[in-house]
């Protein structure tokens, strides 16, 4: 009898061990769930967007000695919108073309933007080179002006440098902001190596 006890005790308790090791397996693998590195989700974080460069209101105009200076610091272009006091033409792309926001824009990025009076008495050295004021009848015209205009002095007209000072071409005439915007880009994006004026404006 009590041998019967003994194994239905013994019975018991394995049953009891049994049980608890299921258990505690089972705990285990539920614990592995929560304790495991769980994938946490990528908050994206923010990008500060730096606010661009605030857009330039009007052209910064400089004088040819300044070009000159700037472009030995930073190579670019040069755009000079060659004038005079009496060109009312001249006043007009102040007033019209030289207010156009895209072609503020481009001038900016692009080129040292020079005010060059044609008629202007002070003297420019240049490439050892002295440029003066020549009077001619009843007006004159400064020496710089003469060279970069090929002689061919009408206003206004506009001559574009390269990085090196070299001159890439002269434009005369009044431009509207469309015509002088294809001009812009002809000589920035450097087309003008490889493709007439003429058939850049085709494309």
């Amino acid at each position: 009898m009590k041998v019967s006890i003994n194994l239905i005790g013994l019975f018991l308790l394995t049953a009891m061990l049994f049980s608890s090791c299921n258990k505690k397996q089972k705990e285990m693998v539920y614990d592995n769930t929560v304790v495991a590195p769980v994938m946490e989700e990528k908050v994206e974080e923010k990008k500060v967007v730096e606010s661009e460069a605030p857009l330039a209101t009007e052209i910064n105009w400089v004088t040819w000695e300044e070009a000159v200076q700037l472009n030995k610091k930073e190579g670019k272009k040069v755009f000079i919108d060659m004038y005079t006091d009496w060109c009312g033409w001249c006043k007009r792309m102040d007033a019209s073309t030289f207010k156009d926001q895209t072609v503020i824009n481009a001038l900016t990025k692009d080129f040292y933007a020079v005010k060059f009076n044609a008629e202007q008495k002070e003297p420019i050295e240049f490439r050892g080179t002295k440029f003066e004021f020549t009077k001619a009848g009843r007006r004159g015209a400064h020496g710089l002006a003469v060279a970069l205009l090929d002689g061919k002095l009408g206003y206004p007209s506009f001559v574009y440098l390269d990085e090196k000072m070299d001159r890439i071409t002269i434009s005369p005439g009044y431009k509207k902001p469309d015509g002088l915007m294809q001009e812009l880009k002809w000589v920035a994006s450097e087309v003008y190596k490889t493709q007439s004026f003429n058939d850049f404006k085709k494309m």
